[in-house]
């Protein structure tokens, strides 16, 4: 099974098996309480600006949009936030040559990273049964989880 969602900025992406189940912003929320985590004033505003955002942000881009918005945050407490935040799972954190990217995690899924434009593109991939126990049998450990990593460049409009 294959699904195409929006497009995102240019990273390295890194993606998760489709099969697993992620968190809406209350989810969010109850994990943040649930691993110790503080729900300062900073930290709600952060997730909340992720989950209604569509494409991945910058730490600069997030502090920028925040403030915009009237959240009084500094760049340091972006910073420390979103870190602890995708050490914790909470957010997904995608690396990039030109530093990271952060976005919600509103279902595991992978990207399509295009090398023309920079682009990334989310794309739901489910593996076929076959082929994780053929991996499974070959090596002896039973997938839990998977990250694929596509690259590619734009196709000729003439082909």
């Amino acid at each position: 099974m294959i699904r195409i969602e929006n497009e995102r900025h240019s990273a390295t992406p890194k993606a998760s098996n489709p099969k697993m189940t992620t968190a809406s912003l209350e989810d969010a929320l109850a994990q943040c309480q649930k691993q110790g985590m503080r729900l300062s004033r900073q930290r709600r505003s952060i997730l909340e600006l992720l989950w209604r955002c569509e494409e991945h942000l910058s730490a600069r881009e997030i502090y920028d949009r925040l403030n915009q918005e009237g959240k009084d945050i500094g760049h340091t407490s972006v910073y420390q936030n979103l870190e602890a935040l995708s050490s914790h799972g909470i957010i997904e954190c995608v690396e990039r040559c030109e530093g990271r990217l952060y976005g919600h995690i509103s279902e595991a899924h992978s990207h399509i990273n295009c090398v023309d434009s920079g682009k990334i593109i989310d794309i739901y991939v489910e593996l076929p049964e076959d082929l994780i126990q053929e991996i499974e049998d070959r090596t002896g450990i039973e997938i839990t989880d998977y990250r694929i990593n596509f690259y590619g460049r734009q196709k000729s409009l003439s082909e």
